[in-house]
């Protein structure tokens, strides 16, 4: 990185005001809409951002630890790094300070370097209620089922107790994992109930609305996550994987006449607010959704 550019990452830092260098760190991410999203931004805004898709699955030395990444991103200048799959909740061992919403869920998918410190943020939460509420603002909620206790799955859950949901019931296939983000959730769940369920008992179950929080869906990971036979049209099902936008699960959600909420919802309003964070500066989000509206494959 040139001298220039490093020196006006540093003053971006501190106050939003120049070219900004961030980046994403994930595992399969090539086909990310984020990077588009935040550069024709920052363009509209007048101002440039260098955006780099950090893919672990494509360093052409093989895969490098995540602390490494993080070094050598903030030695380089970065301002920033949004975090996904598979990392949101291993990259908080590397950082010096949580926001109340990062610790309060316990995953961290946005983070800031700043005047010598690593903050992490959690913008998922905000980004997937947004979605929710402009998309499906009339969904019942009496008993929702989610897919997935990962570094998305525990932002999505306590987004959809702030949503209303009378009752969550979490399932995983890693049933540990489940049954801590039943417990973790529980010690501030109003009147909601919370249960954990075996991934062989969902068709015992009969809830309101499925969400997918897994990365099963993507690209990398085809398949449906939930049982496409369960289906019916009292449902509603939301997924947050969005490339490809149309996951299996969505598909044949749609074929059964359930109401469908695509995962570009959660992605682009959680970008919102990252952007927010990076750069200082109000963004436009209807100008984002745009941009990720017309990058879809």
């Amino acid at each position: 990185m040139s001298s220039q550019i490093k020196k006006q990452t540093k003053h971006a830092q501190d106050d939003g005001s120049a070219d900004l260098l961030i980046g994403l760190v994930g595992r399969g991410i090539q086909q990310s809409r984020t990077p588009r999203m935040h550069m024709a931004e920052g363009a509209a805004q007048g101002h440039r951002i260098l955006y780099q898709i950090l893919d672990a699955d494509a360093f052409p030395r093989g895969e490098a630890p995540l602390e490494k990444i993080v070094d050598a991103a903030e030695l380089c200048g970065f301002a920033g790094l949004n975090v996904t799959f598979p990392y949101k909740i291993d990259v908080m061992a590397f950082l010096d300070e949580l926001s109340p919403n990062a610790r309060a869920i316990g995953a961290v998918n946005t983070v800031v370097f700043r005047k010598g410190r690593r903050i992490g943020h959690n913008t998922d939460k905000w980004g997937f209620e947004e979605g929710f509420r402009r998309n499906l603002p009339d969904a019942k909620m009496g008993h929702v089922l989610q897919i997935g206790a990962g570094g998305a799955g525990v932002a999505v859950a306590h987004a959809l107790l702030s949503l209303g949901a009378a009752r969550l019931t979490i399932t995983d296939a890693n049933a540990a994992r489940a049954a801590a983000l039943v417990t973790q959730l529980s010690q501030n769940a109003g009147a909601a109930q919370i249960d954990a369920i075996g991934l062989d008992q969902l068709p015992e179950i009969a809830p309101t609305g499925v969400v997918n929080a897994t990365p099963m869906g993507m690209a990398k990971l085809p398949g449906s996550a939930y049982p496409v036979e369960l289906l019916h049209p009292d449902l509603w099902v939301a997924d947050i994987v969005y490339f490809p936008l149309e996951t299996e699960l969505l598909a044949a959600a749609r074929a059964a006449g359930c109401r469908v909420l695509l995962g570009s919802g959660m992605a682009v309003y959680q970008a919102v607010r990252a952007y927010e964070l990076f750069t200082g500066r109000k963004p436009d989000p209807m100008r984002m959704k745009a941009t990720f509206d017309a990058f879809i494959s």
